[in-house]
């Protein structure tokens, strides 16, 4: 076998022009690809967790149908976010993250385990791609609404959306941030008009829907001012999907206008990266969850709560 010669002045430099090329490729076999824990997985654990403790509660007489619309809800929810875990495929942890127990000892210490898993969600929002953004935001509004289904669940409706000032916004996020404008323009306008049509005991429900919707009508045009953008105007009427003649319908338009405001809301969360403005869509978003719950349960539909609010849930 021949000894190979000295390197040619021509060989160091054919031999740097392919370490140049290979060096690319290297970076992006190596270097683009994340193989940290998946984020989502303490909320799929969790999720998975408290749909199995809510069927196993459910067989309690007292708790069946309360503890089994929870139990579908956060198997709803558990699905959703298997599914996004499985398409991210990232590594799983050698000592995944701790779940809660699988059973609950009573209806109280559910409603516990909701409120906990819609503050995680909700903290986790911020902090996520877009599409993973709305994802989440929907699971926190998704426990809030089931929360909403009793007292002892912790049922209670959110108070004034944060005040939030963001500055300049990317183009797409002002066109969302302009259409959960359109949808509380819309939400005010339609609770003014079924408070002709409902009787005197629903007043509380409709005087807390109008403030509500006001406080964040209000918000965003404070954002879209800040952001350079000119609010949009409300229109001086809007049609109803049917017309509304008395108590039947006037709930149900206003379940639609709460549904429109929510899936306005998860556009908002899918469309911005600015994490301030992701606080305040999340808890538009729950508002518009929880006051649906309760108009769901008063119209007798089923389920009464949505597991993802804003994820193309039908119109009543």
């Amino acid at each position: 076998m021949r000894s190979p010669g000295p390197l040619t002045r021509r060989d160091l430099l054919r031999a740097a022009a392919l370490t140049a090329l290979a060096a690319p490729v290297a970076t992006a076999c190596s270097g683009g690809y994340d193989d940290s824990p998946d984020p989502l997985l303490p909320l799929l654990l969790r999720a998975t967790s408290d749909a199995e403790a809510a069927t196993a509660l459910a067989a309690a007489p007292e708790h069946a149908d309360l503890a089994r619309q929870v139990a579908q809800a956060r198997t709803a929810q558990a699905r959703a976010l298997r599914a996004e875990v499985d398409r991210l495929n990232r590594p799983v942890p050698e000592s995944p993250p701790p779940a809660p127990p699988h059973t609950v000892d009573s209806i109280e210490a559910l409603g516990g385990r909701l409120a906990e898993a819609r503050q995680q969600a909700a903290e986790l929002v911020p902090k996520l791609p877009r599409h993973r953004a709305g994802l989440v935001g929907s699971v926190s509004a998704g426990c809030a609404a089931l929360q909403q289904l009793a007292p002892a669940l912790g049922a209670e409706q959110p108070g004034e959306v944060s005040r939030v000032a963001t500055g300049a916004l990317a183009e797409e996020s002002v066109a969302a941030l302009q259409e959960a404008l359109a949808a509380e323009h819309a939400a005010v306008w339609v609770y003014g008009l079924v408070s002709a049509f409902l009787p005197e005991d629903f007043g509380k429900g409709i005087e807390a829907g109008t403030d509500a919707h006001r406080d964040r009508r209000d918000a965003c045009e404070r954002v879209l001012t800040a952001a350079g953008a000119t609010p949009r105007p409300p229109e001086p009427a809007y049609l109803p999907p049917q017309p509304v003649t008395g108590t039947e319908s006037a709930q149900a338009v206003v379940i639609t206008a709460e549904t429109d405001a929510a899936r306005a809301w998860h556009g908002v969360l899918e469309h911005s990266d600015d994490a301030r403005l992701r606080v305040l869509a999340t808890q538009a978003l729950v508002g518009s969850a929880t006051r649906c719950t309760s108009w769901r349960m008063e119209a007798g539909m089923s389920p009464a709560a949505i597991a993802l609010p804003g994820r193309g849930e039908q119109r009543p």
